[in-house]
């Protein structure tokens, strides 16, 4: 059983992530209508540069998006030249969605300007607390994956 301190504490800080989180998102879509792409474009196309080439129901998984949805994000990502529907080379059956350059170059430049943006919000931070929060972010990351495992 946690103590009262504890609760409050986790109270604080999930208020805290969550407070974060939606500047993040605000900041994110602010950068993004600068670009010919929607918030769950970018979330797809993220997806799809970091762990390469997937099939519409391995996307829409990752994105959490239904599969019909997912399939008129791809429709309208290919339309835009921004994505390819590839047959797989092993089994004809199998179509993925392949990232094209000019979805690439999208992706690349709305990161680094988001980069950026972190770079400011960080820039009375000392080296040590910089690298702390890395690490208390990586531990945090790690611990949420092994909970989802359960």
């Amino acid at each position: 059983m946690r103590s009262y301190e504890t609760s409050d504490a986790i109270n604080r800080i999930e208020k805290r992530m969550r407070y974060i989180s939606g500047i993040i998102k605000q900041k994110g879509r602010q950068i993004l209508n600068n670009y010919p792409i929607t918030s769950p474009q970018f979330v797809a196309l993220q997806w799809l540069l970091e762990e390469g080439d997937m099939t519409i129901g391995e996307l829409s998984n990752r994105i959490s998006l239904a599969f019909s949805t997912t399939t008129d994000l791809v429709d309208r990502m290919e339309k835009n030249k921004l994505v390819e529907r590839v047959r797989d080379s092993k089994d004809r059956r199998v179509v993925r969605i392949h990232v094209l350059e000019k979805g690439e170059t999208i992706i690349q430049e709305v990161i680094e300007k988001r980069q950026a943006y972190l770079g400011e919000v960080l820039e009375d931070f000392s080296e040590e607390q910089i690298e702390g929060l890395h690490e208390l972010l990586s531990y945090l990351h790690e611990q949420m994956k092994e909970v989802d495992k359960k």
